[in-house]
Order: C-alpha cells, then structure tokens, then sequence
C-alpha cells in the first residue's frame, strides 16, 4: 500500500541527515550550484500492492520559477506530483528537498498543493465565501475568532494568484465557476500559507487551449516568488519565466502512451 497524506496531516518519518544520493544523469544538463537545487530525485518511484503506479523518475528542479514536467496524464503522473509535495512517500529511490533526504514529514510542512482532485477537490455545492472562510479558520490562531469572509478577505487571498483576472463573486456557487476560475480558486485556496514550494496539478486539465495558456501566465508570475511545478501532456515553449521543462517517462504504461499517439497522428 502507498502512504497518502490528507490536508492537515503529517507524515510520520522523522528528519534524516542529509546524504547525498548518486550522481545525476537524467533530464537537461545542469550548470547551477547545489544550492541552485530545490528537489532532486533519483530513480524514485511509488508500488501498490497490485503493481507499479510510476517509476522510475530522475529529475532535478531547480529553485524559483515555473518548472513543467512533461508526461502522460492520469494516475501515475498525479502520484508524482503527491510525491514532490510530500504527501506521498516514494517506495524506491532517493528524494532530496530542502536538504535532506527522504524526509516526506519536512517537504510537506515546506510545499502547497492545488488543483489536485485528490487532494483539494471542493464541494460543488457551496458558495466562495464557505470555502474562503473555512480556509481562513484553518490558517487562523486556534484563540482567534473568524467570522464570515468579506470582499477584502477575498481580494488579499486571491488576488496574487488570479493577478488582473476577475476574481469569482463571493455568492456564487463553486460548481458555476468558470473552468479557469475554478482553477485559481483551488490553487489560491491551497497557497494561503503561500510556501517556498507550490505544486499545482496539470494545466492541460483545462479543455480550452486559452484557459490553459492563461492559468500557465499565472503560474509563471506566483514564479517570481516561489518555486513552482506543474505538469502538461504537450509541453511548453520555453519563456521568460519558465525554469525547465522536463520530460519525464515511466509514468504509466509505455504501450498505452504509443497507441494514444497513434491514435491521434490518425
């Protein structure tokens, strides 16, 4: 069985000392310092009881900017983005974050994940303001009283990750957001504590190559302050902004990738 971690919740690995792990041979060639590198992962990989989910992987992200992981969609790919976040624990491999290794407990307290369904999926049937609220509880000192979110709660917390976008009334209902709307929503939820680290899941879960392209701008402006990761199918052109953008294979099974493709030259 794989270890998943729900919000609010904390591995149970204890910090190790920092080792380091082998030399690294895959992904772009790399001319920056150790202290350059936010995440490096050799051959690291996730196993359930039933069989592979993804792995091995070897990749190095680097700090700030937006970094985009280039692979199929699905199951082992989202397992991957867990795993950067520290709420899931690699079965093989070496992880390193933050300076130390294997240390899930560490990179989770360090990392924010959004647009995750399995991590952050909101109920479709509340308003913005119950989300916004709960969320503002959460963060809040447990003596403090928090009453029901107002406007400027919702332009502070929202307003660095939707930047000149409009923000979603406070009334509405989340299952009548906009698709791009929704997004932003669910990652400027997750970024409340906004940490060094923010991983947020594909951007080609949006069916609009325009919402696609405009939720990936603003992943690349949160960059000027964190290290972000995302994940695409297609990849990116490289822009200002974007650090790499990293292929990465062993994500789900080799023939079903080839007959898609194929399917799609057709």
């Amino acid at each position: 069985m794989t270890e998943q971690f729900p919000a609010g919740s904390y591995p149970d690995t204890a910090p190790t000392e920092y080792t380091a792990g082998p030399e690294y041979t895959g992904g772009p060639e790399y001319t920056g310092g150790p202290e350059d590198v936010l995440l490096d992962a050799h051959g690291i990989g996730v196993r359930a009881s039933w069989g592979k989910i993804y792995g091995p992987v070897d990749l190095r992200v680097r700090r700030g900017g937006l970094t985009v992981l280039v692979g199929a969609g699905g199951r082992g790919r989202t397992a991957l983005l867990l795993t950067l976040a520290g709420r899931m624990k690699p079965t093989s491999g070496v992880l390193e974050s933050f300076g130390q290794r294997n240390n899930a407990h560490g990179l989770f307290a360090r990392a924010a994940l959004g647009f995750v369904d399995e991590v952050d999926g909101i109920e479709q049937t509340i308003r913005v303001h119950d989300v916004l609220t709960e969320q503002l509880r959460w963060t809040a000192r447990w003596y403090k009283f928090v009453g029901q979110s107002t406007q400027d709660d919702l332009e502070r917390l929202c307003r660095p990750t939707f930047g000149p976008l409009t923000l979603p009334s406070l009334d509405a209902y989340v299952e009548e957001l906009p698709q791009l709307t929704a997004a932003l929503f669910r990652i400027a939820m997750a970024n409340i504590r906004h940490p060094e680290l923010l991983v947020v899941g594909g951007v080609d879960k949006l069916s609009s190559d325009g919402s696609s392209r405009l939720l990936l701008e603003r992943l690349v402006a949160l960059g000027h302050e964190q290290t972000v990761i995302t994940a695409d199918v297609n990849g990116v052109r490289p822009q200002p902004g974007i650090r790499d953008v990293l292929d990465v294979p062993n994500l789900t099974d080799d023939e079903f990738v080839r007959l898609e493709r194929e399917d799609q030259i057709r």
